[in-house]
Parts: structure tokens; sequence; C-alpha cells
């Protein structure tokens, strides 16, 4: 990888430096491979005399001019990706000419030709620290300075960055220069891409509006449906924030090939293009994308208006973000669920990151940038965003929203810390904050917190508490703010008939609220999702849960108590086997398509690696035939018949199931309703062939009918999903290789793991470990940490698995962030072997 920062290096570096402006001219029309990069920099330095560097990374430089005088080029560091400066003046100009190169990872900027039209398009990537793969810069965050362009390109390209241009002719296009802001968020987007414009008016401002993408993918892109969510978040989000949306327009680009969600490049948004929607999806997928629309919006103002120092505070960039894009979807946008859909989802991913043991305190240590980028984790994003919604709770409404304000005007086009923000929400709230970002910023693992009682013969409860327990490895008990519902069975359905809210402090709270309240069927600690905290269920309300989980009649409760049950099935406590029976029994009764999507895929991880294996083909027969009876019956055309389907395929084992399946695909069975489009189609391939009913030719076959990027992704994971020793092989050679663009890269990697029969992946537990260090060392930084992450044997669910990861951390000594990837990756086959065993004792 490229040379990795350390922030003493960048703390030393801001205090000599500071950046006025970059002037970067980029030619575009000099090759497939490289590009021209003609970069000059005004800045000054505190300490005349002194010396620094310049980042930049893969390029070939022609020149380096410091102050009037040249450099060597041959000074360039291509290992380290950087070029000496010596002797600086007060003041400084610098120009470096280097002939650069187009990435097919992507990060930096990355190069795409879509096979159906042959097109060219380019899109940069630059977060972290991935500016210097373009041009020559200083890259980190808190080195601000103005950013001009000039493109030279194709005269049938669009030329996108982060303002309007001020001139374009015949391929050449010149941008007035950004406000201050980091190079993370600086862009560039090129090439023929089809446009959608309009506008946002708000008093007497006028934004322009934006949506791209590739030309090839225009008559599925529906950019009012985009444009709708765009406006209901700037009314929301300038409304909230009292301060104007601080660029001149807003583009938001889907593009291909993309690593992420989306970039929150400062009025220039990429998104991953799987958000064109080319088949038809359920509402969820509609109601995710516009989570993510409304997140990288709200970073406009926090994390580019106002932007974190250093890394270490990625964290609170990010769950701000993942917290004000919930409240935007549930209080202006149609989906008013929205934190029912968090709850069931961004917490689970919190939970689940929360027990592992590279777990970390959401205020975490950042000593360089390899570091932080394994931290883009459910801890930054979900965890992080959850304790904000506590804060909240904590502080109230009003005083968090008008210590954001008072944020915003004390630091705009500044970068900060923690302890501002902490010291505005003090000033509006008037309480001191340093105790409670001890206990939820500064330590890491999640509490559990469960309900004890004691009932009289009358059936009310004589005696009522709340338990707090913190794992052994991280004892912290934390302040909680929750709420305690009781929940009774009426004719309606499992109601609420009380609700409490407290402060749950210590290792028991008392309740003397609820003393002499009848004993509800299902009591509810963390009712309304206030808190952070693992919740687990008295003996009384596990029962009615299993009974009839189904009959809760509003969203968030039922989604807490899954959640609360899939806890307990991933922390063995409840057998995989008794929790698909769960979500067998209460899928009906779930209204929220997101949700049981969840649901469904939860049963299906269930039965793939917490069951028993011996019970394995049973579990998938179970649900299967379930599914298939759920996707008849729901109705036609519905969001939930397409979910059941999807869920019927994906656990298919039987020859009749299989030959439904196969049915669906030629068109021999029709299910009323269900429109078998292109994706659908890939769906019920990759079905077969993971079953052995299908092969490379039919593969080929489909590839002939999607010839498309997305069809060659597909093609890509379908050949190395052939269930077959040699076709295993082929696709690890192909991994391992390190040319593979990114997107068939990962399609490659998920093919090769897509196998009912996991002694398929056995032999794959060494190979991992004789490559994963080269691997580690001499690819890119995403692509090496998603080889590290997915490649890891987690399928191989056995002791030996275990002790091979002990042994090859013992031996080799990996670097701190592979260590993290492998400690994680152990934990999660350990924790799969106590769920099997739990699950054997229920046989």
């Amino acid at each position: 990888m490229a040379g990795n920062l350390t922030r003493d290096e960048a703390r030393d570096r801001a205090r000599l430096l500071t950046v006025e402006a970059y002037n970067v001219d980029l030619d575009l029309t000099t090759g497939p491979e490289t590009f021209v990069s003609d970069t000059t920099i005004r800045f000054g330095c505190a300490d005349p005399g002194s010396s620094t560097f310049v980042d930049l990374h893969g390029a070939k430089v022609r020149e380096v001019t410091l102050n009037g005088q040249s450099l060597d080029p041959g000074s360039y560091d291509p290992d380290k990706g950087r070029i000496p400066l010596p002797r600086l003046a007060a003041a400084n100009e610098l120009r470096v000419v280097a002939d650069a190169t187009y990435s097919r990872t992507g990060e930096g900027l990355h190069r795409f030709v879509d096979p159906v039209d042959k097109q060219v398009y380019l899109y940069s990537q630059f977060e972290t620290c991935d500016a210097h793969r373009m041009y020559t810069c200083f890259d980190q965050p808190d080195l601000k300075a103005r950013f001009e362009l000039s493109v030279t390109a194709p005269a049938d390209w669009q030329v996108i960055t982060n303002n309007a241009p001020d001139a374009s002719d015949n391929g050449r296009w010149h941008f007035p220069a950004t406000p201050g802001i980091s190079t993370y968020i600086t862009a560039l987007v090129a090439g023929p891409y089809h446009v959608v414009r309009d506008e946002y008016r708000q008093g007497d401002q006028v934004i322009p509006l934006g949506a791209f993408c590739r030309a090839s993918l225009a008559e599925y892109f529906d950019a009012d449906a985009i444009f709708e969510v765009t406006k209901q978040g700037f009314d929301f989000f300038r409304k909230t924030f009292a301060r104007p949306y601080p660029f001149d327009k807003y583009d938001q680009l889907f593009v291909p090939e993309f690593n992420a969600g989306a970039m929150e490049n400062a009025g220039c948004v990429t998104f991953l293009e799987d958000y064109v929607f080319r088949s038809r999806v359920t509402d969820a997928a509609y109601e995710r994308r516009a989570e993510t629309i409304l997140h990288e919006m709200a970073h406009m103002w926090f994390g580019d208006l106002v932007t974190m120092r250093w890394w270490d505070d990625l964290w609170l960039n990010e769950s701000f973000a993942t917290f004000m894009s919930v409240m935007c979807e549930a209080e202006a946008t149609r989906w008013t669920g929205a934190w029912t859909t968090f709850a069931n989802l961004w917490k689970t991913w919190a939970y689940r990151q929360d027990q592992l043991p590279s777990t970390h305190p959401i205020s975490a240590d950042i000593p360089d940038i390899r570091a932080v980028e394994v931290n883009f984790d459910g801890i930054t994003y979900a965890k992080g965003a959850s304790v904000l919604k506590q804060l909240v709770a904590y502080v109230g409404r009003d005083n968090f929203i008008s210590g954001v304000r008072s944020y915003f005007d004390r630091h705009a086009w500044g970068n900060t810390s923690l302890s501002d923000l902490l010291d505005a929400l003090e000033e509006t709230s008037g309480r001191d904050l340093t105790s409670w970002s001890k206990e939820w910023l500064e330590t890491a693992g999640v509490n559990t917190l469960r309900p004890s009682y004691e009932v009289g013969d009358d059936g009310a409860f004589t005696s009522f508490a709340v338990l707090q327990e913190a794992p052994q490895e991280y004892p912290t008990l934390r302040s909680h703010r929750v709420a305690i519902g009781l929940y009774d069975r009426t004719d309606e359905g499992i109601v609420r008939r009380k609700r409490v809210e407290l402060d749950v402090v210590g290792a028991r709270t008392d309740v003397p609220e609820l003393v002499g309240e009848a004993r509800a069927d299902l009591v509810l600690v963390n009712d309304d999702d206030l808190t952070y905290a693992k919740i687990r269920l008295d003996d009384h309300s596990l029962a009615t849960l299993i009974d009839g989980i189904g009959g809760i009649t509003d969203g968030l409760p039922r989604a807490l108590c899954w959640s609360s049950a899939w806890d307990m099935c991933r922390d063995a406590e409840v057998a995989a086997r008794d929790y698909v029976k769960l979500v067998l029994s209460g899928i009906r009764g779930v209204t929220d398509v997101a949700v049981a999507q969840s649901l469904l895929r939860q049963a299906r991880l269930a039965v793939r690696q917490y069951a028993d294996p011996s019970w394995r083909e049973t579990g998938f027969a179970l649900l299967a035939d379930a599914m298939h009876e759920l996707m008849t019956e729901a109705e036609a055309g519905s969001d939930f018949q397409l979910t059941y389907a999807g869920a019927f395929v994906s656990v298919a084992t039987s020859e009749e199931h299989l030959a439904y399946v196969k049915g669906l695909l030629d068109g021999s069975v029709e299910l009323d309703g269900l429109v078998i489009d292109t994706d659908l189609r890939w769906s019920l391939l990759r079905r077969l062939v993971v079953r052995g009913a299908a092969a490379e030719d039919e593969i080929d076959a489909e590839l002939r009918r999607d010839p498309t990027a997305a069809g060659e992704r597909h093609a890509a994971g379908d050949k190395a999903a052939v269930p077959t020793a040699e076709a295993k092989a082929a696709a690890w050679e192909r991994i391992v290789a390190g040319d593979l663009p990114n997107a068939v890269f990962r399609a490659t990697l998920g093919g090769l793991l897509d196998v009912d029969d996991t002694a398929l992946v056995e032999p794959y537990v060494e190979k991992y470990f004789a490559e994963v260090g080269r691997i580690w060392s001499s690819w890119s930084s995403d692509m090496s940490s998603t080889f590290a992450e997915v490649a890891y044997p987690f399928l191989v669910t056995e002791q030996s698995t275990v002790d091979r990861t002990t042994a090859y951390l013992a031996e080799q000594d990996p670097p701190p962030a592979l260590r993290r990837l492998l400690m994680e990756g152990r934990d999660g086959v350990s924790r799969a072997m106590r769920a099997q065993v739990k699950d054997r004792s229920a046989s």
C-alpha cells in the first residue's frame, strides 16, 4: 500500500504548515493507464528553513519545483508515496507534474469501461487518504485549502467536481476555487454520464441539483424519486441546523464498482450504482437508499463544513450523519418507521461488533491511516449513532439541536474534536457531560439489562428492579436512560398497558413505580429503544414471545423482541433450531418488510453456521417449505411475496424445491405476481449452481442474456460457486492473482464461499494463511482488507481453524489492523462452535 501517514506526522505537519490553495490541472486524454496530474500548491510555513513532505502515490514524477527551484524528481519515494520538501520559506509555491495511475480497486481515480457500450467512466474516492493518488497534496483532514481544478477530457464527456464550472469548451473545463475544504472530500467524476437536473428553492437560496448515472442505466434511473428525498432532506436539515446549505450546487452521482455505499464529497456525492434498481426491489431497498441519501447530505454540514481534526473522531462524523439521517427519514419522509429499521438492522450490527475481541471505545485511538481503514465498523456507525440517540434523550432534543447549531456557528470551515461538540452541548443543556463521555465514549463493550421482580398471590408485582451486567473484559456499568413497557395479551393482540421512564445506574436499579402493577405478559426493558444495551427477557416474558411474538401490534417493540431473541441465539442461550422455529411461527405477524428480510437472513445464517451440521439440511428444508407456502399465499406482486420468494430460493435443497426454482427460471412454472426479471434470474441460477443443478454452460447463456457490468459480476460469482474442487481451485487462483477489478474480485470471493457443503472450502484454511500476509503487504488497503476479512475460513467451524489462527498470530506477529481482522474471524468461528453445541443439546 502507499505510505501510511501517522497521527504524529500529521500533527507535526499541521503545526508547521498553513495551506492556502491548490491549483490542479488534469489531462484525461493520454491513454487508458495514466493521466497527467499538474499540481501547484501555495502554502505557508511557521518555521522557515524547516523541511516536510508532500504526498503522491503511484505516479511517475516528471518535475518538482519549489519556490522557483527545481528539485530532483528522483527524490520521490514511491514506497512511502512522498516527495521531500527541504528548506521551506515563510511563503511557498510548489509545483509537481506527474503521470498518475488510474485505479481498478475503487481507490483514487477509478477507471471503468462499460461492457454494454464500451464507454469510459471515471470517478474519485479519496476517504481516508487517497486524494494523493490523483494529485499531489498534503493529504490530511486538518490542512484545509481552496481547491481550483482544470480538466482536459474527451469532448463528449461530462466533468463534475465540487462546484459548478465557470468555463467549458470542446473538452476543456475550468472550475473556480472552492471554499477551504479537506482533501478527502474533493472529487472528480468524468465520462459520458446521463444527467437529470432540477433545483431546490428555499427563501433566497437556489441550489442546482443534478442526478447522474451511466448511459446504459438511464432507462432504470428514477431521478424524480431521488430528488424527492433530496428536497425533503434539505427542508429538514436547513430548518434543524438553522444554517443554509454551505456549497453552491448538489450533484448525486451513481457510479460503477464503488466500494462503499456512498461518499460525502462536498457538493459532489458519489453512490454505489446498485441504488439504480434495474429489477424490482422491495420498499426496504428504497428506504435504505433514502437513508444513504440523507446520511451523505447531513455530512455537508457535519463533516464538510465542520471537519474532524484527525481520524480519531471518524466515529462522530459517521455516527452523527447516521443519527440525523434516521431522524430525518422518520420525520420528513414516508418512512415514518425508520427507527424500527434502525433498531433491527443498525443496532444488531453494533451489538455484533461490540462483542468481538477487537471491540474498542467509540472514541477510538487511531495512530495511523491503516488503523482507521478497518474502523469503518459497527462501533463507528451504529453504536455511535445509538449512543447519540441516548445523548439526545439525556440532554433533551431541543438542547441537543441548539448545541449543534452553536457548534456550526463557532467552527464553520474549521476543524474540531469531540470536546468542541461536548462543550457546545454542555452550554445549551446545563449538564456536565464529562462522566457521560467517559462511560459511553471512552470505554468498550455492551451492557446487558434484565428485569428482576417478585409477584404476590394477587398476581401483582411486589418488587421490581432492573439488573445491569457487563462482560468481564469490559466491566463498566453505565448510566442508561430507559423506558420499561408492560404488555398484555388482548383481543387486539399484545399491547402496551403502562410505560415508565427512568435512569438505570449501577448493578441494580429499583423501580417502585411498578410495584402493585399486575404482572404483564411481556416486560420489555428498553422500550422505545432509548439506550444501547443487550436486553434479556424474564422466563414469563420469553414464554409469551415464543408463543405469540407475531401478536405484538407495534413495530418497534416487536423489533426489539426479535433483536433480543437473535442475540440469545448468537450467545448460545437459545438453540439455532428453536430460533428458526420462532421466526417461522412469528413471521406472518411482521408488517415491516425490512424487518422480515432481516429475520429471514438471520434464520438462514442460524441454519448455515449456528445449527448442528447434521440438522442443516433439515433446517433448510423447514425454511424452504415455509417460504414456499408464504410466497404462494402472499398478495400477488407484493413486497412480501418478493421477500418470501427470495428467501425460498436461497434455501431450496430438495429435488422438488430445486425443480420449482428451475421452472421459475425457464418459464415452465409461474407464480401470479412474481416477475422473473434480470436480477431474480441470476438469484435463481445461483441457487441451482450451488446445488450442482446448473454449471458453466448455463452461466454463459445467462451472461449472453445480460451482457452488462452487473451480469459480468454475477457470472464471475456463479462460476466460483460451482460445487467442484476444480471450480473452487480456479476461483482461488483468480482471487489471489491480484488483477481482478474490485467489484469482480468481491463477486468471485462471494461465489467461492457460497457452499452448502463446507468440505469444499476446507482446503482453503491453509491456503488462506499462506497468502494473507503477502496480500496484506502488497495490495491496496481496501482490497487487502477485503481479502483478509471475507476470505477468512469462517465456514470451517472446527477447533483446528481456531488453533491455526492462534498459531499464525503468535508466529507471524501481523500488523495491528490485520491482527484485528484475524481475531474477529477466530471469534466468529468460536461463537459458531458454541452455538452448535447448544443446538445439539436441543436435538
